[in-house]
């Protein structure tokens, strides 16, 4: 299966998946978004253990299409056209990336806006570039966010600072984004995709069942209470202490050797 605007490889159980669209920033197109979701379900069927998401060129993502939603506006007389069908799309994906129980790692370089932004929070860790910048630009056209920014942000960021970037708009260097929580780590721009590849399969050579279910943990915890979370917590547990990857790293514990895990 190829894709038209995405780039797609699968190395060492870790697919990398990037935007491919540079002479627009990597704009999030209806025919990308389309795109994105194949190859993620593309990554998935192939028992991908862990997905990094990055983009070509010198942007991550600038966020929605305005020239095909403007296109869209004009053949359908209705600005707002653009919002509905190509919008839940995006919207399924981004239900995508935080369904899947495997992690995903996002490399970010040069401009990250919008709902490029919000792609890079739905990942489980995210990498920038020095060179990265990070918005929530959607009040510069007075829209209000999409692709889970208002879910996502005041998460990592808290109410307060999350108030100020999406009213404002304000453009957040990758060293601020690192230091308010937006992000785990800055790296040299030559480093990035090093950085990210080898966090990657570190995750991909983990119990990555395990990891499925603290990623299920962690998308209930800010809706639980403490005893639903325990609950939850104690129905993850018995599903892990089942699974053949516990019985491995307790066995390789006595055995005093590296544990061989197979996500199952």
């Amino acid at each position: 299966m190829s894709f038209e605007t995405i780039k797609y490889d699968l190395q060492e159980n870790v697919a990398t998946i990037a935007f491919n669209r540079p002479e627009a920033l990597n704009a999030l197109s209806l025919q990308l978004t389309l795109d994105l979701r194949a190859a993620i379900e593309k990554a998935i069927s192939y028992k991908a253990r862990a997905v990094i998401l990055t983009g070509e060129g010198r942007a991550f993502c600038s966020g929605g299409d305005l020239r095909e939603m403007q296109t869209m506006w004009q053949k359908e007389g209705r600005i707002e056209a653009f919002l509905e069908e190509p919008l839940r799309a995006l919207h399924d994906v981004i239900l995508l990336i935080r369904e899947t129980p495997i992690p995903f790692v996002a490399a970010v370089q040069g401009v990250c806006a919008g709902a490029g932004t919000n792609f890079a929070l739905a990942c489980d860790i995210v990498f920038a570039a020095e060179n990265a910048t990070f918005n929530e630009a959607f009040v510069r056209i007075g829209l209000s966010p999409d692709c889970g920014g208002s879910f996502f942000l005041p998460r990592v960021v808290g109410e307060k600072i999350a108030a100020e970037l999406m009213m404002t708009g304000e453009t957040v260097s990758a060293p601020r984004a690192a230091q308010i929580g937006m992000i785990n780590r800055v790296v040299a721009p030559d480093d990035l995709m090093t950085e990210a590849i080898s966090t990657a399969r570190k995750l991909a050579a983990a119990p990555t069942g395990s990891i499925g279910r603290i990623k299920r943990m962690l998308n209930a915890s800010f809706a639980n209470d403490l005893r639903a979370q325990l609950d939850l917590e104690h129905e993850m547990q018995i599903e892990s202490g089942k699974a053949a990857d516990f019985k491995e790293g307790v066995q390789a514990f006595f055995e005093k050797r590296p544990p061989n895990f197979t996500g199952n």
